[in-house]
């Protein structure tokens, strides 16, 4: 089981500058919903955006820790203009 605070500090650790959000789904520990706000998403396409995430928890998803992700990958333009 992975704790929400884990799956923060993995991708903080890959994304240094980003502001995470994450919510576990089912109570599990191992499915989660994850916002990412991040300074390094500017100019990348929305697969790059997720490939950089996926790249933090890579260990948890392939140990099957951490057996589904759900993303929302903003740079902070982008989360300013969603979230007035």
């Amino acid at each position: 089981m992975v704790r929400p605070d884990d799956v923060e500090t993995m991708i903080k650790a890959k994304l240094p500058d980003a502001e995470v959000q994450v919510q576990d789904m089912t109570g599990g520990g191992d499915h989660y919903q994850v916002v990412v706000v991040s300074a390094e998403f500017e100019g990348k396409s929305l697969v790059k955006q997720h490939q950089l995430v996926y790249g933090a928890v890579n260990q948890a998803m392939a140990s099957e820790a951490i057996h589904a992700l759900a993303l929302k990958t903003y740079t902070p333009a982008t989360w300013a203009a969603a979230n007035p």
